[in-house]
């Protein structure tokens, strides 16, 4: 497999985005690209990973937006290698409103398995794309935010904007 990626700025640091043919396969946020580069690297350690400055200009444009409090515009193709539950977790994910979270124990009964609640928050934690597929939506039963691949403030600034962008619904267990 063929990974082609470039980096962007955004007032969350780094963002990388990596793509094959077919579609997105990694949105990393982070402080260095260099070591988001690494990141992409221990993650497909079997395929041709490739940078190209300005690759795919209207996908990475996409997705800082989205970083930087813009509503999607377009769809995104994805080329994501899961297993079949974590793809229906990260279908559910992309179901949650922007403004909005929803527990891991909501997303576990949504997807009819109500005793699947560490098994969503593996599939979470293993998301490729971030804000792609809005794991940072998903906060534990308490309502407060658990962990997040790129950093707990990371997620807290992007549930805000998007909270800010809009007339927000906050959904917590009962």
């Amino acid at each position: 497999m063929r990974i082609k990626y470039t980096t962007a700025k955004s007032s969350l640091g780094e963002v990388l985005v990596a793509a094959t043919d077919r579609g997105v396969s990694a949105v990393y946020l982070g402080d260095a690209g260099a070591m988001l580069a690494n990141e992409l690297r221990d993650e497909y350690p079997r395929a041709e990973i490739v940078a190209e400055k300005g690759a795919f200009s209207e996908w990475v444009e996409e997705i800082v937006g989205r970083v930087e409090e813009t509503a999607p515009r377009r769809e995104l193709p994805l080329d994501l290698q899961a297993t079949a539950f974590q793809r229906r977790v990260w279908q559910e994910l992309q179901r949650i409103p922007r403004g909005s979270t929803r527990t891991y124990a909501q997303v576990a009964k949504a997807l009819g398995k109500p005793s699947a609640v560490r098994a969503v928050a593996r599939a979470c934690a293993t998301n490729p794309v971030s804000v792609v597929v809005p794991c940072h939506r998903v906060v534990r039963s308490d309502g407060n935010l658990a962990g997040y691949r790129w950093g707990i403030s990371r997620k807290q600034t992007l549930l805000k904007r998007e909270r800010n962008a809009g007339n927000a619904k906050v959904s917590r267990v009962a």
